[in-house]
């Protein structure tokens, strides 16, 4: 039984808030779903330890990209080793994402559009600006744009152009 049937599907580690996670996820990003929620059952309880009936995968999509969220136990932490960008066309969009996944999360992790949410997953909040920026060929507009960026937590459109404008 194949839960995804992409080749490749992150597959994220949660200690008991995978349907919490996958609902918040499935909220924030259009042409997102919960496509299966698959539960423990008693077989093999002397090894997972996990009662019948708990949630043991739940597959879903963010904007089309499938995933898996496993309830797998506290063996395992997020850290920033590995993170999500999400690619905002606006200030608007920046500011509801920076939000809506920051609420709860760690605020010592955020830095540069990087935040953390309520389950220590990793976000890359990214105006679709900064891709042209930083590919400028005008290697002082990029240095300027750098500088401003590596000050901020949450990216600022506004504060960046004026940053590449000098």
């Amino acid at each position: 039984m194949s839960i995804s049937s992409n080749k490749i599907t992150p597959c994220l580690w949660f200690n008991g808030q995978a349907e919490e996670a996958a609902n918040l996820y499935t909220s924030l990003f259009k042409n997102s779903r919960i496509t299966k929620v698959t539960r423990y059952t008693e077989a093999g309880q002397e090894i997972h330890g996990q009662p019948a009936n708990q949630v043991l995968v739940v597959a879903f999509e963010l904007g089309g990209q499938p995933f898996v969220a496993l309830n797998g136990g506290p063996q395992f932490k997020f850290n920033e080793a590995v993170s999500f960008q999400i690619d905002c066309a606006n200030q608007d969009e920046v500011d509801d994402f920076w939000v809506k996944l920051g609420e709860g999360g760690d605020e010592s992790k955020r830095q540069c559009g990087w935040i953390a949410d309520r389950f220590g997953v990793s976000w890359q909040v990214v105006p679709n600006v900064l891709a042209k920026m930083l590919d400028d060929p005008d290697i002082e507009k990029v240095k300027r744009v750098t500088v401003a960026m590596m000050a901020m937590k949450k990216l600022d459109i506004a504060d960046l152009q004026k940053a590449y404008d000098g």
